[in-house]
């Protein structure tokens, strides 16, 4: 059993509910689990061209967007973090101590096998044990 874990969050993708059950039967009655999503912001050429209060929005409906589908799940914390997705993930997991880190992940498409998915950047690098589900 983990006593801290990581649930890598999507907003876009519906795996949440899937993902919640996992972490509390890994974990236990007692177990911290921790809802992370990554906001990734626009890249730095992109935001010259986007309003701050616009951007500043988009960040706040992705953090609402968390609280929601967490929202009454017992030992659950949400976490919003801003960088890139898999580097954020990992960093923060060595950072508190995680013991493991569920991610999701779909299919492998041609690029992902070149450029590598985010849960396949989080299994290279994480200093945990980490599970992932499709």
């Amino acid at each position: 059993m983990y006593d801290k874990i990581i649930l890598a969050l999507s907003l876009e993708h519906g795996i949440a509910a899937q993902a919640l059950e996992t972490a509390q039967c890994l974990g236990g009655a007692n177990a911290e689990i921790i809802a992370v999503h990554v906001y990734e912001p626009p890249s730095g050429s992109v935001s010259a061209y986007l309003d701050k209060e616009l951007v500043q929005q988009a960040f706040e409906d992705a953090k609402s967007k968390l609280h929601e589908r967490v929202e009454g799940t017992p030992n659950v914390t949400p976490v919003i973090l801003k960088g890139h997705s898999s580097r954020t993930i990992t960093e923060y997991a060595a950072e508190i101590g995680a013991d493991a880190i569920i991610v999701g992940s779909h299919k492998p498409g041609l690029s992902d096998y070149f450029l590598g998915t985010t849960a396949a950047r989080i299994v290279r690098h994480a200093p945990c044990a980490v599970i992932v589900l499709r």
